[in-house]
């Protein structure tokens, strides 16, 4: 197994641990579960960044990444994005399209391998997953910050137009990651809609 495979499959991984860390939240007992979650996330994250680049830098691009890359991005972000609807952080309906895209992408994947037909992730959908990230970082931040003492307060509830500057740009990334998945899904949909129409 290469290297970027070999950051795929730990991605898959750590998601496991994040959701561990991220579900077992009892801030007085665990006061440091929610910045270890945090850790957790940021690395699996950076492995999603690092994969794709090291195999087209290095011409490791293999069928397994091509597949395996999209499944593990979908994977981790499912699953946090679930795990914040849980908390409160995101509203329902945003989480549902955010899934609903993923699953729907991942049908056209697997339409599209029964023809035997690999489709790659693309551009759009990097940029998409880059914005979900720093969505879910944000929230994770707001949810964690109180444990890095009395400085991370004041810090992140500096106001500015009347709202703290960190739950106003965490409410911002959110919006976009959703924009920007329907955008993606859609664009997606659309240059491979060959694959799904010639079986309507």
């Amino acid at each position: 197994m290469n290297l970027p495979n070999k950051l795929t499959t730990a991605r898959v991984g750590l998601t496991g641990l994040f959701l561990v860390a991220v579900l077992w939240h009892h801030p007085d007992r665990n006061p440091v579960n929610d910045t270890i979650a945090l850790v957790l996330f940021i690395i699996a994250g950076i492995t999603d960044i690092m994969d794709g680049r090291i195999a087209r830098a290095r011409g490791l691009i293999t069928d397994f990444g091509k597949l395996m890359d999209p499944l593990a991005d979908k994977l981790l972000i499912c699953s946090a994005f679930i795990a914040m609807t849980g908390r409160g952080n995101i509203a329902a309906w945003m989480v549902i399209v955010i899934v609903a895209r993923e699953l729907s992408i991942t049908g056209l994947r697997m339409l599209a391998a029964s023809k035997n037909v690999v489709l790659a992730a693309e551009g759009y959908g990097k940029h998409k997953t880059l914005t979900q990230i720093i969505a879910i970082c944000a929230m994770l931040v707001m949810d964690c910050h109180n444990e890095w003492g009395a400085w991370s307060q004041w810090f992140f509830n500096i106001e500015v137009l009347g709202i703290s500057w960190g739950r106003g740009f965490t409410e911002l990334t959110k919006w976009l990651a959703v924009i920007l998945t329907i955008l993606s899904g859609g664009i997606y949909m659309w240059r491979n809609r060959e694959i799904y129409l010639k079986d309507m």
